[in-house]
C-alpha cells in the first residue's frame, strides 16, 4: 500500500525527538509520539505502519494520524499534541461560586466546630443550595488555587 503521508525528518527533529526519548521528557504520550516518529522515518528505519504499531502496543490508525498531523500541521504539534481549548468538565464553582465558599471559610463554623473541614465546607455548600452536589477535595483545590 501507497502512504499518502511520508515522515522526513531533519536533523534537528531527529535530535529533538532523541532527546525526549531519552530523557523522558514530557507525558508519557509525547515519549510514544517521538518513539513513533522515529521509526516512522523514511529516512531512517522506516518501520511498516504494522510493525510500529505491534512494536508500541497501538492501533495502526494512531500512526497514520500521526504521520498526518506531522505532514498537515507541523513537527510540533505532532510531537506535543493538540491544547484542548475547553475542559472536558464544567467547573463546578463559578466565580460566585467560590467566592460563596471563601465567605464560608471566612466565617464561623457551625456550633460545636473549632474549625471549618473540608467536608464541612462542602456539606455547607450543598446545604445553601450553592451546589447540588461536591466532593471535599474539590473545595480543596479551590481553596488552594485561591491562596
Amino acid at each position: 500500500m501507497h502512504k499518502k503521508y511520508i515522515v522526513r525528518l531533519n536533523e534537528t527533529e531527529r535530535q529533538t525527538l532523541k532527546e525526549v526519548i531519552k530523557k523522558l521528557k514530557g507525558t508519557s504520550q509525547k515519549v510514544r509520539r517521538a518513539q513513533i516518529l522515529l521509526k516512522a522515518d523514511a529516512d531512517g528505519p522506516a518501520w511498516t505502519d504494522a510493525k510500529i504499531a505491534e512494536a508500541f502496543n497501538c492501533r495502526v490508525q494512531t500512526i497514520e494520524k500521526l504521520r498526518k498531523r506531522l505532514v498537515t500541521e507541523g513537527f510540533e504539534l505532532a510531537l506535543n499534541g493538540k491544547k484542548r481549548r475547553t475542559s472536558p468538565t464544567e467547573p463546578l464553582l463559578d466565580g460566585r461560586g467560590q467566592a460563596q465558599l471563601i465567605a464560608l471559610r471566612l466565617g464561623k463554623p457551625p456550633v460545636g466546630y473549632g474549625k471549618w473541614t473540608l467536608q464541612l465546607l462542602a456539606d455547607e455548600l450543598v446545604a445553601l443550595e450553592i451546589v447540588e452536589s461536591i466532593s471535599y477535595e474539590t473545595v480543596r483545590r479551590t481553596l488552594k488555587k485561591m491562596a
